[in-house]
């Protein structure tokens, strides 16, 4: 993660958003006391609306909340039992 003030992103446009998209970094253009702007990847963008939605299922969330539980008391998953 970089962060940058308006003033040295407006000067170097190009490098910064190069850093983005060809590094997957995110920016933070700081803009003030509590203020500012994150700039991401389109990729890292989508990665992160697709967990997001995986996330949101209820019938996802549930599963993961099984699988947690089932760690805690020590199962183990076997890769062969594993639906597809």
């Amino acid at each position: 993660m970089q962060i940058t003030t308006v003033s040295d992103f407006r000067k170097d446009i190009k490098t910064y958003l190069d850093r983005v998209t060809k590094n997957f970094e995110t920016l933070i253009i700081n803009r003030g006391k509590d203020s500012g702007i994150v700039v991401m990847s389109l990729q890292e963008y989508n990665s992160l609306m697709a967990t997001n939605h995986e996330l949101s299922s209820r019938k996802n969330e549930l599963r993961l909340d099984s699988a947690i539980e089932k760690l805690k008391n020590g199962v183990t998953f076997n890769k062969d039992l594993i639906e597809n």
